[in-house]
């Protein structure tokens, strides 16, 4: 059917139809709804409410109630804890795609860390109890979602038996290898070569790394020195991330 003066009307149902599509495609990508069908996922979106954060803003605290978990769509958030001698250590970094607080599908226990946004924050909330509903209605959300989250239960069990036996030099590469494979899947004009920039200071590498700041930066000159990374005020330019590869083992 044609619209007629209806050109806006025709217009705001393409955008609304391509917001859902896009976010139904944001879904698919977060390993924990990776396995659902897309009947499936579209349920979820519609229990998703978008929401969005300021730099610095907090998403939640730790010790808060855990009744929602999101999916980020732009920007960037960490995980911290606060370290009984005032320290705060950053646990890890959320990007697009990903999700945090996810835990709260099934249960309402406390949270174990304060989510912080990084840069402005666009993502999508999702009630716990909107999840546990959908999983009772439909039963088999709630089974793959247990086999998707066992399955990254696993593979956390696995970086966490590995970084044990791994050197700080290691642990750092690797801490940067993956900033680099996350800037380089939010811009696809940079494609698989040349040099990438990331956003972090040498105390959030040392933090995410599980080593101390002095030993993550005397790595980090051995980096520089070597021509693998250029360092600027909390920032990074991975110049050859072949060679990045390298020292991690």
């Amino acid at each position: 059917m044609q619209c007629r003066s209806g050109r806006s009307i025709c217009d705001t149902r393409h955008t609304i139809a391509a917001t859902t599509q896009d976010n139904v495609s944001l879904l698919a990508a977060v390993p924990a709804f990776a396995p659902l069908p897309r009947e499936d996922l579209e349920r979820v979106y519609e229990v998703a409410v978008p929401r969005h954060f300021e730099p610095g803003q907090i998403v939640f605290r730790e010790g808060d109630d855990s009744d929602t978990c999101y999916v980020i769509r732009a920007g960037h958030a960490c995980a911290v804890r606060e370290h009984t001698d005032g320290r705060t250590l950053t646990l890890a970094r959320f990007g697009p795609g990903e999700i945090f607080g996810e835990l709260a599908m099934f249960d309402d226990e406390r949270r174990s860390a304060t989510i912080e946004a990084i840069d402005a924050v666009d993502a999508l909330a999702i009630l716990g109890a909107d999840m546990r509903r959908l999983m009772r209605e439909h039963p088999d959300i709630a089974v793959k979602l247990v086999i998707a989250l066992g399955r990254r239960l696993r593979e956390a069990n696995s970086r966490l038996a590995l970084q044990s036996f791994s050197t700080v030099q290691s642990r750092v590469a690797t801490v940067v290898a993956e900033l680099v494979r996350q800037a380089r899947s939010e811009s696809a004009s940079d494609g698989d070569s040349g040099p990438v920039e990331i956003t972090a200071t040498q105390a959030e590498l040392a933090q995410l790394a599980g080593s101390s700041r002095e030993s993550a930066s005397r790595f980090l000159a051995v980096l520089e020195r070597a021509g693998v990374i250029a360092q600027g005020r909390g920032r990074l330019i991975v110049n050859d991330v072949e060679a990045l590869g390298r020292y991690v083992y």
